[in-house]
């Protein structure tokens, strides 16, 4: 197995930074990896909870000005994670979210911030940094979508890219008069380059010129190809459709592991599945729910948006509370979905518990200690809630969309015949389609030997990164290989 190094471009990644399931992506992957032989190297902005968690750190290159001030590519670890942080304290020495301000609104310098991340990756995929020489830059997301733009029009040796899409609905779009400011030159104004609708699209520069392009989940890769879900992308990414594919995403089952999770009030595995109840009413009591052992206990853990069908919630939760249900949620988002669904709670105490915000010991707990865990999205391009219920025996509730549909095997009459299911999977995204769903597993859950295979199927269901490491590592060395000659 020959060795190849990766630098990993990102604006987040688990546990230093994260605002959603990209973070948990580029914390876990390089472990993953590692076990296909492939080093890889994670490049960071230099965020105060990152420089504060780095270890043996050095400065390996610094610039007299980058975008308004000096700054420094710092080398170091923090945990498993081989970093190069872009130390810029003009850019990214605020507090709280990485890309909105105290306001609510989009930081104004977003994009110098992710230019400044985008040319450092370019100088150091150039050989910025003395004896680092990568053979692949991977890109996620439109935050590192310029390190795929400026490599290109730089020209001359570079190492193979490729762009990561983990949501295609957050673009980087930018004014047209910031060109220069970012360092692009004029002729990359085209709509064969960064040229979007009249502004310059981060993500669309990485889509557009990345030498491999891929998303995370199959389903996904075939959705953003049509008009429904391209969100104005779906021409190129069609155009592009022979360097496209889908990879889905895994968990960190080190991480996300029923038999080993600190945050639970018992540790269980599909052997010992009795073990579970424990968590069950733990959840209950620190909720403020019922001890109602007869319950459907739904859980959600999610962003309160639009896209992930938290609209529907409202109306649906008369009649899981009619039929005896229980919800306990945990997220936050639009304000008047986060009224709206605290507005019930206080409407039903006993039966349906909100918290706003995020307590990752919570979303422990509520993957333990749910029978259900609802992911109503409009899409999904993969989805990691559901992945953790799967291995944590929380039937998952998902929308046939995406990766949820990938990961997800509907449990209707042929499938409980042929002891095949592991969740409810239902479509559209409506309001009838979801109370059918809960519906469906209130009335399996009054059989216990039918609920309790279709939770040890789940968590037979391979979520790691062991497969999907193996396809990106396929991927990234057939790039190599392919890039070679152009290397010499």
């Amino acid at each position: 197995m020959s060795h190849l190094t990766v630098l990993s471009v990102a604006s987040e990644a688990y546990p230093l930074v994260k605002t959603g399931g990209l973070g948990d992506v580029v914390g876990a992957l390089p472990a993953a990896l590692a076990a296909e032989g492939i080093a890889t190297t994670t490049l960071l902005p230099g965020y105060p909870a990152v420089l504060e968690a780095l270890h043996g750190a050095s400065t390996v290159h610094a610039y007299d000005a980058l975008h308004g001030g000096a700054a420094r590519l710092i080398a170091g670890r923090a945990g498993a994670l081989d970093l190069l942080v872009l130390d810029a304290p003009h850019l990214y020495a605020r507090p709280g979210n990485p890309y909105v301000g105290p306001d609510g609104h989009d930081w104004p310098d977003n994009a110098q911030r992710f230019a400044a991340l985008g040319a450092a990756a370019a100088d150091v995929a150039r050989g910025a940094v003395q004896g680092f020489a990568p053979d692949i830059v991977h890109a996620h997301d439109w935050q590192a979508g310029m390190a795929v733009a400026l490599l290109h029009y730089a020209g001359g040796r570079r190492p193979g890219t490729v762009m990561t899409v983990h949501n295609l609905a957050f673009q980087g779009k930018f004014p047209a008069t910031l060109l220069a400011d970012v360092g692009l030159p004029p002729h990359a104004f085209t709509p064969d380059g960064v040229e979007f609708h009249g502004a310059i699209g981060y993500l669309k520069a990485g889509i557009a010129l990345a030498d491999r392009i891929t998303t995370v989940s199959p389903t996904y890769a075939a959705e953003i190809r049509t008009p429904e879900h391209g969100m104005g992308l779906d021409g190129l990414l069609r155009h592009r459709a022979n360097v496209l594919s889908g990879i889905l995403n895994g968990i960190d089952t080190d991480v996300w592991n029923p038999a080993t999770d600190a945050h639970l009030a018992a540790r269980y595995d599909s052997r010992r599945l009795g073990r579970r109840a424990a968590n069950r009413i733990a959840l209950q009591a620190r909720l403020g729910l019922d001890a109602d052992p007869g319950a459907l206990l739904v859980g959600v853990v999610s962003r309160l948006t639009l896209q992930k069908g938290m609209d529907l919630l409202p109306d649906v939760l008369p009649a899981l509370v009619a039929r005896g249900g229980q919800l306990a949620l945990l997220g936050s988002g639009d304000r008047a979905l986060e009224a709206a669904l605290a507005a019930a709670a206080d409407a039903t105490p006993g039966r349906i518990a909100v918290t706003i915000g995020y307590d990752e010991t919570l979303a422990h707990q509520i993957q333990g200690g749910v029978d259900a865990l609802l992911v109503p999205s409009r899409f999904e391009p993969c989805g990691l809630t559901q992945l953790c219920a799967l291995h944590y025996g929380a039937v998952p509730l998902v929308a046939r969309t995406g990766g949820l549909a990938d990961t997800v095997i509907d449990t209707n009459e042929v499938a409980l015949a042929a002891d095949a299911g592991t969740g409810i999977v239902f479509s559209p995204d409506s309001r009838d389609t979801l109370r059918v769903a809960l519906d469906r597993a209130t009335r399996l859950r009054r059989d216990p030997r039918a609920w309790r295979s279709l939770q040890r199927r789940g968590m037979k269901t391979d979520v790691s990164w062991r497969a999907p490491a193996g396809q990106y590592a396929a991927l990234f060395r057939a790039l190599a290989v392919e890039r070679a000659p152009a290397n010499r």
